[in-house]
């Protein structure tokens, strides 16, 4: 064996030779099965060798992996970063819808007994004289809006239209100094008349005896008298109340209930006695 893998014996023939001896235990280990546990030992050994051949592949394809891995959780992040902000934008808008919905529903859930229609209307003007309460809002006789006709808002009484074109409408609020409103005390039933002072947040009460039992914080709601405003609305709570002995009438002051600085929307209401009204009045022009 050593003279034939010496330095003369040619390629050929070793190679020659590690063929047959390989035929040879292949063939015997077929049959026989005597190499079993040589090969098996073998295995042993080599396994390690197999998992070290095998690391710079597994190495490489784990990083690229986790690279693809790190750039696919990166652009994730951004996707769920950009659609958080989407979520929150409208979010913010579901939040101002949900406040808008409930002002309306309370807007809308402002009634009276004697109530056969109400409007909603959007202000899409206010007067800039300070010296007129006044503003404009985007209903008009298109809309069956009729000249002194009540506007409310969820808390009470806001005022009443003066003018009418085709598509908008003049109101007057019932703070404004050339403005008046009979009320009761809704404590007594005690009457009286509300004034407008000129200040948006603030009315008077006129003429009313010193005698009088109205006292600060009773609410005032409206009569009913004059049929110019449907009876029971909220008008405006009493803040102050002076008895000067010298004088026959106190100095009352209110606050009206209506937020009259912070409307965006009122309700037009039509009474059935409006109503009723308003045909006798159109047959009466008629008939002359």
């Amino acid at each position: 064996m050593k003279d034939l893998f010496s330095q003369g014996a040619s390629h050929t023939t070793r190679l020659f030779v590690v063929v047959i001896i390989s035929v040879v235990l292949m063939f015997v280990d077929h049959h026989e099965k005597h190499l079993k546990g040589v090969r098996s030992t073998i295995g042993t050994f080599v396994t390690p060798l197999v998992y070290l051949a095998d690391l710079p592949q597994e190495f490489f394809s784990w990083g690229g992996e986790s690279m693809m891995s790190r750039s696919q959780l990166r652009q994730e992040n951004q996707a769920l970063k950009a659609e958080s902000q989407i979520l929150k934008s409208q979010l913010q808008k579901f939040i101002s819808l949900q406040v808008d919905n409930a002002r309306l529903r309370n807007l809308l859930g402002t009634q009276n007994e004697s109530l056969e229609k109400r409007l909603l209307a959007e202000i899409i003007q206010i007067d800039s004289d300070p010296f007129n309460l006044e503003f404009i809002i985007d209903k008009g006789s298109n809309h069956s809006v009729y000249i002194g006709q009540t506007v409310i808002d969820a808390q009470g009484i806001v005022g009443q239209i003066i003018g009418v074109s085709a598509f908008t409408s003049r109101v007057i609020m019932i703070s404004d100094s050339s403005h008046a409103i009979p009320i009761r005390v809704a404590r007594n039933n005690a009457r009286a008349i509300v004034a407008g002072s000129g200040q948006i947040n603030q009315l008077f009460l006129t003429n009313v005896t010193d005698t009088t039992d109205i006292q600060v914080g009773d609410t005032l709601v409206t009569s009913g008298l004059g049929q110019k405003f449907p009876k029971g609305y909220p008008v405006a709570t009493v803040t102050q109340v002076i008895h000067d002995p010298g004088k026959a009438y106190a100095i009352i002051t209110a606050k009206p209930t209506a937020k009259l600085a912070q409307l965006s929307s009122v309700l037009l209401v039509w009474t059935l006695n409006d109503s009723v009204n308003r045909l006798v009045q159109k047959r009466g022009k008629k008939n002359d």
